[in-house]
């Protein structure tokens, strides 16, 4: 009979369920109703560190997934967790490593030697194992590789062969293949007969003699068929491979459009060398998502623990070819000077016809830049799409066209501006709509990231023509005269 009341005993193979991480689930005594660590509780952790209380901090730390642990060690102050992980000791183990944010792991990984890493990197997967490995120093990165045994030393040197974010830093090598020839019967025992398989998988790769993926078997089919039954006969055919150079991001399209839960990874020559499964996949697509978003603001990587100097050298140039592009639109207004010095409300009003078209050229931009990310956009579909984005933007421009001409006229009581601002509006609404859409298929088909620059030079049209635009009618109206 179970202590713990409701709690069912422990299946063989499972670790007993622990009350204090019941109630760390429930999110009462260390996580907030987000999910995340509270304040009070990683306080806790900090103080007893501080305090020489290694003992009682690892009772703190000891009841949380290895992920919550990362958090801990990414919320304490930088200075900071060197002394922590130490008193955490084991605690901090492989897997929270390969939860940590990459900034963080290397500064721990910079602390420990190349046999701790190594020892590391035995426990993991391999394409975890690639992650900690990858980013360091050559230097360092050999000595590690020369710590592990032959096998995995071998595994991760393949797999670093690779181009990162390839399929082939992704995948892991560990799977469970098997000839066609076999029965489920034989399969099951060949399972249960070899202790050394990996045991987290969820379908079976057939392969040929030349070990060709030709077909893949679910885990619940080979459960319930009876023994006798041929896996030729129960595979499925048809499965979708991923090259081994494939990019990383059009390996999580694929998952994403076909549902997988898992799949091959071959070889030029269509051998199977890995898998790669659905839990990697989230995290990329978590990770392309946010460096579209980063990218289109010029921000670098945006990780709040990246190095002060990196991310000033990576926004700095931005902000300098942004000071450029913004030349140009000055330059025009300088052209328009007198008109302005004849018409003060000119100025007054300039700034909300570049304002509106550069918000519309964002919106754009961003639904283009996100089509091409998810190859929503391709050759066949290119002019239809840039069409229609005009479209949009011409009811958009007619609307907000309408409703700022007719409350121009009414607060200057003068129609003539009411007219010319309108106008001005609806041509740079338009243009916003064109290049929001142009100038990111442009980037695309020079083999550029459209994410990267776009914002910039959409910015400097729509805000280029807006002043152009306006100070051009209003002149041509003789407004000023």
């Amino acid at each position: 009979m179970s202590d713990h009341g409701d709690l069912a005993e422990p299946r063989p193979g499972e670790q007993p369920v622990d009350d204090d991480a019941v109630v760390d689930q429930a999110g009462d005594s260390r996580h907030d109703e987000d999910d995340r660590l509270k304040t009070d509780f990683v306080s806790a952790v900090l103080d007893a560190v501080e305090e020489g209380e290694s003992e009682r901090a690892r009772e703190l730390v000891s009841p949380l997934h290895p992920a919550d642990i990362a958090d801990l060690l990414e919320l304490t102050p930088s200075e900071r967790r060197g002394e922590v992980a130490a008193a955490l000791g084991d605690l901090v183990g492989a897997e929270v490593l390969s939860e940590l944010n990459d900034y963080v792991r290397d500064g721990l990984l910079d602390s420990l030697a190349p046999e701790q890493v190594a020892e590391f990197a035995r426990e993991l997967d391999t394409d975890d194992a690639v992650a900690i490995i990858e980013d360091m120093d050559d230097a360092d990165q050999q000595a590690v590789l020369d710590a592990l045994d032959p096998e995995d030393r071998a595994a991760i040197e393949s797999a670093l062969s690779y181009p990162e974010e390839s399929a082939g830093r992704l995948m892991q090598r560990d799977l469970i293949a098997v000839p066609e020839h076999m029965t489920v019967g034989q399969v099951i025992d060949y399972l249960r007969d070899n202790s050394d398989l990996t045991t987290d998988f969820w379908e079976i790769f057939v392969v040929d003699e030349q070990h060709k993926p030709i077909g893949t078997c679910q885990l619940s089919w080979i459960l319930t068929c009876p023994r006798s039954v041929a896996m030729a006969d129960l595979m499925k055919r048809e499965q979708t491979l991923i090259p081994v150079d494939m990019d990383q991001e059009e390996v999580a399209l694929r998952f994403q459009k076909y549902a997988l839960i898992s799949a091959a990874v071959v070889d030029g020559s269509g051998r199977l060398v890995g898998m790669i499964t659905v839990d990697d996949i989230v995290h990329i697509i978590s990770e392309e998502a946010g460096e579209d978003i980063l990218r289109l603001s010029g921000a670098g990587e945006g990780d709040i623990n990246e190095p002060v100097m990196d991310s000033y050298r990576a926004r700095v140039r931005w902000l300098l070819t942004n000071l450029l592009t913004a030349l140009v639109a000055s330059t025009i207004i300088g052209i328009f000077e007198g008109t302005i010095e004849r018409m003060v409300a000119l100025a007054t009003l300039m700034p909300i016809v570049a304002g509106v078209g550069g918000n519309a050229g964002s919106q754009t931009m961003a639904v283009t830049v996100r089509a091409l990310a998810t190859n929503q956009i391709t050759g066949t579909n290119t002019r239809r799409t840039i069409l229609r984005e005009m479209r949009v933007a011409l009811l958009n421009g007619v609307t907000v066209a309408a409703v700022l001409g007719v409350g121009v006229a009414l607060v200057f009581q003068n129609g003539a501006l009411g007219a010319v601002i309108a106008a001005a509006m609806m041509t740079n609404i338009l243009t916003a709509g064109l290049a929001g859409a142009a100038v990111p298929l442009a980037f695309d088909r020079m083999n550029l990231d459209p994410a990267v620059a776009s914002s910039i030079f959409v910015t400097m049209i729509t805000d280029s023509m807006g002043f152009f635009a306006f100070l051009g009618l209003a002149s041509a109206a003789g407004l000023t005269g």
